[in-house]
Parts: C-alpha cells; sequence; structure tokens
C-alpha cells in the first residue's frame, strides 16, 4: 500500500462509516479499500475475510466490535460527461469502520470525536433503525457533517424513496438524493447521476466498480428530472447562489449545484443521499468521488475547533497489542506530531516522551516519523495517557473536549475457575477497562466479589471471550443484573448530629439539607444555602464529598441516586472537634435520612425494540412482547415484513433472543438502544429485586 507523504491538507479526508448492523457498513468499507487499491481482493463478512475485522472474535461472530482504521488514497477520474470538483487530484482517506449493534456504541462515539465527516449508510429495506437514531444523534452532537448511502438497494423489497423520506422525517434531516439507483433488487444496474444528468451503468462482474456514462434513458427522464428539481428547490432553500438563479428561472448547472451543495453539507444543513449496493460494488466509486466532493478537509470540519496552540492533539483509543504493546490512537489538531517529541498531558500533569508514531492499516502497521495537523496515528512510550486525554506542549497548556461514553447498564460477577488465576483476572480486567471506556470493574463492598459491567449481554460476552483468547483465562459467571438507579419523587429535609467523644480529641459536625427531585439526566446538584458561617467554609468541601459518597448507595438497591438537588441549609460546629472526616461522616448520614424520607423509587433501563418480523409470526411476537412489560410504540410496514417497536424494560429481555427465534421459527431479526431510565412499578420490584414483596 503506497500513501504520498505528507499530503496537503487540504486533501484529506477523516471519515468515518456508521449505521445500525447489517446495513453493509463493513462490506462498503471493504469494496473502498478495494477500488481504491489497498486491498488485492475482496473479503466477505459472512467468510470471515474482511480487512477490517482481523480479530477472531470478530470473524466468528461476523459483526464489528472494535473501530479499525483503514487509510487509503484515491484519485477522482472525470468521465466523459461528468464534472467534478477536484477531479485528477489524489486524496489520502482514513477510513474508520465503526461497529453498528448498540452495546459497542462507544467505539462509534469516540470514533465521531475526531472524524470530520461520516457516511452513514442504511438498509435499503431496513430502513431508520433505532441504532440508525443513535448514531445519527452521536454525529448531531458533534456536528459531524454527513452523507447518506441507501444500501443492499439489490434485495426484494429495496425502497429508496421510501429510506429517504424516513431519513428526513424520522431524524429531520434535510436529506436528498444526488444519485439515484437505476433500478432496484434483480433489476439494479448502475445509477443516475442528478447532479450532471447522465445514467452511469455498471460494468460486469469482470471489472466491478467501474461504470459506463450514457444519457439518461427515456424511461428514466420522467423519474430523474423532477427529482433533480426537488434537489435543486432543496438547495435554493438553503443556499444564496441558487435561490438567485431558481428564483430567476433560470438552469443551474452542474459544477453551480455541487459546489453549492459542498457549503451546505460543510455547514451542516444538507446531507446528499446516494444509492447503490456495496456487495455488487454498484455506487461505491461514485460514493467516494462524493466524499472527497462534499464532506470537509480537517481543516474545513465543524469537529475541528480553532485551537491556538503550536500542537494539540486528542487521544480517543487505546489498545493493548501482541507485538506492538499499549498504542494510544490520537488525532493531530494543529502542529506535528515528531517521533521521540515530549508530550503534556493536562490530566496528569506529567510529560512523557512517546516512542514510535504508527500508521495502523487494520491490523498492520508502518512506521512514521513525523504527523501533520489532520492525522491519525497510534503512539507507542505513552503508559499513563488515557481515553479521551489532551496531548500538547508543555508551555502550550490546553484542554480538548474529550468524547462522551454513556454508563453500563448490565453488571454480572466473574471469578476465575482456578483460584490461583485469580490475581491474573485482576491484571486482564484492569488492561480491557483500559481500553473500553464502557467496560468497568468494581468490587461489591459487602461480598468482596468482582464484579464486571457493560453496555449489554454481548458486550460482557465478548469481555469473557478475550479473557479466554488473549489472556489464557477460564472463567464463571453469575447471572447478569441489572444496572439499578434511584431517585426521589417528594421533598425532605434532614438534620444530622455526628457526636463522639472518646477522650481526648472528639468529633462533631452538625448538618441540615433538603432533597428534591429533577428531570431525567440532571444528575445530582449540590446547592450552598448556609448563611453567618454555620458551617466553616473550610468544611464545605467535606460536606460536598459526604453527599456525593453517600448518593452512590440508595436505600432501595443500593444503587446509586441520581437526578437530585440537595441543599445544605444549616449547621453547627465546634472549635477543637470539628473536622472534615465529621462533615463528611454527617453530610452522608444527614443525606441517607432524607432520601429515605422524600419517597424514594427505583429506576430501570428500558430499551428500544425493533424487531422485523415476517407478518404470519407478527401476533405471537406481540403477544411475548406484552407479556414483558413492552410498551408497543409503532408498527410499521417493511416489503414483506412487519418493523414492531416498542420500549421494554431491560430486565425483561434477558434470553429474549432465542425467544424472538422460537416465535419466528428463525427468520426474526431484532436489535434494542437504550431509551431512556423509568421509575419501577411498586408491585414489581420484589420480583426484580428478589426480595420478600
Amino acid at each position: 500500500m503506497k500513501l504520498h507523504t505528507p499530503t496537503p491538507h487540504a486533501r484529506i479526508r477523516n471519515i468515518g462509516i456508521a449505521a445500525h448492523i447489517d446495513a453493509g457498513k463493513t462490506t462498503l468499507t471493504e469494496r473502498v479499500l478495494y477500488h481504491a487499491g489497498a486491498i488485492h481482493s475482496c473479503g466477505d463478512v459472512h467468510h470471515g475475510n474482511t480487512t477490517t475485522d482481523f480479530s477472531a472474535i470478530e470473524r466468528e461472530k461476523g459483526i464489528t466490535i472494535s473501530s479499525a482504521a483503514a487509510p487509503c488514497e484515491w484519485t477522482q477520474s472525470p468521465h466523459a460527461g461528468l464534472s467534478r470538483l477536484f477531479a485528477g487530484q489524489p486524496y489520502r482517506l482514513n477510513l474508520i469502520d465503526t461497529p453498528g449493534h448498540v452495546d459497542f456504541t462507544a467505539e462509534v462515539e469516540r470514533s465521531l470525536r475526531v472524524l470530520d465527516g461520516a457516511v452513514v449508510v442504511f438498509c435499503g429495506v431496513g430502513g431508520v433503525q433505532p441504532q440508525s437514531e443513535t448514531v445519527w444523534r452521536q454525529a448531531d452532537r458533534y456536528e459531524i457533517p454527513r452523507m447518506v448511502f441507501i444500501n443492499k438497494m439489490d434485495r426484494s423489497g429495496a425502497d429508496f424513496a421510501g429510506v429517504a423520506e424516513q431519513i428526513r422525517t424520522k431524524l429531520g434531516a434535510c436529506a436528498w438524493p444526488v444519485m439515484l439507483p437505476w433500478g432496484a433488487e434483480s433489476g439494479l444496474c448502475g445509477q443516475i447521476d442528478l447532479i450532471d444528468e447522465v445514467a452511469l451503468r455498471a460494468d460486469t462482474d469482470a471489472a466491478p466498480g467501474g461504470f459506463t456514462a450514457m444519457p439518461i434513458p427515456d424511461e428514466w427522464r420522467g423519474t430523474a428530472t423532477p427529482a433533480r428539481d426537488r434537489l435543486v428547490q432543496a438547495i435554493a432553500e438553503l443556499d444564496d447562489e441558487v435561490a438567485v438563479l431558481w428564483l430567476d428561472n433560470q438552469r443551474v448547472d452542474a459544477e453551480t449545484l455541487r459546489a453549492a451543495i459542498r457549503r451546505q453539507t460543510l455547514a451542516g444543513r444538507f446531507v446528499p443521499v446516494l444509492g447503490g449496493s456495496a456487495h455488487r460494488h454498484i455506487g461505491v466509486g461514485t460514493l467516494v468521488d462524493a466524499v472527497v466532493d462534499f464532506l470537509p478537509s480537517p481543516g474545513e470540519g465543524r469537529n475541528a475547533r480553532v485551537i491556538e496552540a503550536p500542537l494539540a492533539a486528542l487521544a480517543f483509543k487505546v489498545v493493548r497489542h501482541p507485538q506492538a504493546g499499549r498504542l494510544v490512537y490520537v488525532r493531530v489538531y494543529t502542529g506535528t506530531l515528531e517521533k521521540g517529541m515530549r508530550l503534556h498531558n493536562p490530566r496528569t500533569g506529567k510529560a512523557a516522551r512517546c516512542g514510535r508514531l504508527l500508521r495502523v492499516f487494520a491490523d498492520r502497521r508502518d512506521e512514521l516519523e513525523t504527523v501533520p495537523a489532520g492525522g491519525i496515528c497510534a503512539l507507542t512510550g505513552l503508559a499513563e495517557v488515557r481515553t479521551g486525554d489532551t496531548l500538547c506542549l508543555e508551555n502550550h497548556v490546553i484542554h480538548l473536549e474529550p468524547p462522551v461514553f454513556p454508563e453500563p447498564v448490565v453488571s454480572m460477577a466473574i471469578e476465575p475457575v482456578k483460584s490461583a488465576d485469580q490475581s491474573r483476572l485482576t491484571a486482564a480486567l484492569a488492561v480491557l477497562s483500559d481500553e473500553d471506556p464502557t467496560f468497568h470493574v468494581r468490587t461489591h463492598p459487602e461480598t468482596g466479589q468482582c464484579l464486571i459491567a457493560g453496555m449489554g449481554e454481548l458486550h460482557l460476552e465478548v469481555i469473557r471471550e478475550k479473557l479466554h483468547r488473549d489472556h489464557g483465562l477460564e472463567t464463571l459467571t453469575g447471572a447478569p443484573e441489572i444496572a439499578w438507579r434511584e431517585t426521589v419523587t417528594g421533598f425532605a429535609e434532614a438534620d444530622h448530629v455526628l457526636k463522639k467523644q472518646n477522650g481526648g480529641s472528639g468529633m462533631y459536625a452538625r448538618v441540615r439539607l433538603a432533597v428534591q427531585p429533577m428531570e431525567r439526566g440532571h444528575g445530582l446538584v449540590i446547592e450552598d444555602a448556609v448563611t453567618g458561617g454555620a458551617i466553616p467554609s473550610q468544611f464545605l468541601g467535606a460536606v460536598r464529598r459526604g453527599i456525593e459518597e453517600a448518593m452512590g448507595c440508595g436505600p432501595l438497591a443500593g444503587s446509586p441516586v441520581v437526578d437530585v438537588r440537595v441543599r445544605i441549609l444549616d449547621g453547627d460546629s465546634h472549635v477543637k472537634d470539628s473536622s472534615d472526616q465529621a462533615f463528611r461522616l454527617a453530610a452522608a448520614a444527614a443525606l441517607r435520612e432524607a432520601v429515605q424520607a422524600a419517597a424514594p423509587v427505583l429506576l430501570e433501563p428500558v430499551m428500544r425494540v425493533d424487531c422485523a418480523v415476517a407478518e404470519e409470526h407478527q401476533g405471537d411476537i406481540l403477544g411475548d412482547l406484552n407479556r414483558r412489560r413492552a410498551r408497543i410504540t409503532g408498527i410499521e410496514h417493511r416489503g414483506t415484513e412487519a418493523g414492531i417497536l416498542a420500549e421494554v424494560p431491560l430486565s425483561e429481555l434477558f434470553g429474549y433472543s432465542g425467544a424472538v427465534r422460537s416465535l419466528s421459527r428463525g427468520h426474526a431479526t431484532w436489535s434494542m438502544t437504550p431509551a431512556a431510565y423509568e421509575i419501577v412499578p411498586d408491585a414489581i420490584r420484589p420480583r426484580l429485586l428478589k426480595v420478600p414483596a
């Protein structure tokens, strides 16, 4: 794989491929790499030989678990009749293939944080599904310009116009086709380019990915002309240059339209849509041309804020490699990263000298001497750098916004089969939690058991497989448990006095505080309402620490207490016997008393479920969901299938895969994404917590 170094800043595209599971992200990435010349043959997900799904677990399960980087070069070539903004110039594409399964959403989160643009892939049959919405909202949060590729247009039931309409209605995007699929299902034979108004017939399998440009056939004029008019009108509503031409009833030529689409896509106001079939190589080349034309370079991305520093890089991923050791993946925003450079970490306040600079291509690595702004690479030698850390120079300290990760929702106890392996298990779990910000390890305060927590059953299953494959550890686990939360539904006050005297210096502190509920997602808010110095200022920090510690263990299930406003109202101190520890303990006791008196309730995670099933099995699936305390939110017709949408408590979904297979005779598929935390009904709580009613 030959890469020109250095590549000018404007000719770099840092792009993520993201989507719902089974939409075809990995297949699309494989085809892009093939047509770019980075690989010499195409692998297949079902055969377990794709470039970016290189781990044994990914190949066995047929899913992407870890995001994988795959740099390549792409040169646009102007075919007959087609104009291009940047034809003939080589571009470096830093592609990142991300997982589609919700259990590995952290991989998408941290990838989007450092990328400049994204290609969101939708299935031409399944359309917008729950995980599609999750990915879209993640991109919204980081203001990532994006394009859409509606894949699998060769499948039975594919509906390009229907999926595009779903993107506009369900996701609220101004998304309009720039490339129509030419035909559908078995009749898919190419694309209709609405910008240049030409038909692109896919070449034979002897030269997959190529196409022949020709005039649009007469039978497609009635579809293509109105579609181009709608595209021009949509852009005219956003872009002044096109608006002037459109209002004057003047024709908008291809160059003007393409430039306007680029401006509005970079501004985040427009989403170009293309359709094709990655498996059959139809539309892959035109998609990458569109990536170059419409998605930003590192200097244009809305994700890359104006940073005034000679060097700024963000560590977004940590992995352990069998040969290379601990690798820290970074995105360089300003300056040039050099081999052996001394880098400062503002989180730790320490500096360390980086070792090697590596360009990573899936599981292969190339040595680099420097990495300029806009580049993505892996570093060695940075033992204390964690995901989300900023790397800069000691005399120019800067903090970059880290990615935000969701809290785990499922936990289980784990222990080694051989007691002699306990220390090895502890070390291996520390390595895995270092790599994965959504994988947590803790010790149960009462039983002393080791508890692992993650985003779902599959997530924890993969953790166990990694322990076995990578660390040679056989483990035993308990049944999965829910990550409950607790909150209050009323107002209450508590006044606690801590007074101990055993001779000599004693302990004295008094804290009066009040608690009240807040809206979901607001966390903990602590307000200081103490007047007259009733609690000396030097002890207020200890009071806050005591409150925060007590919030970690609620009265109902010992779960964290969330979404509560705490007001510190009053207190008292003793000139000799008061201390930080006394006020911390008094505040914790007062908080526990107040929460107990404020009508506490248990909260459970509720998942958004999408089940695609043949209509003859629809009634059985609905009946089973209702038995699981589901709230049915909609039923959609998707070709020959029905899409059942529901919100279901996570506690009711353990073992659901087997039930779906049984009820549908193996013909249904389903997925889930986190929706919210909701109050557990009092009648249900004893069963869930396995305590007497």
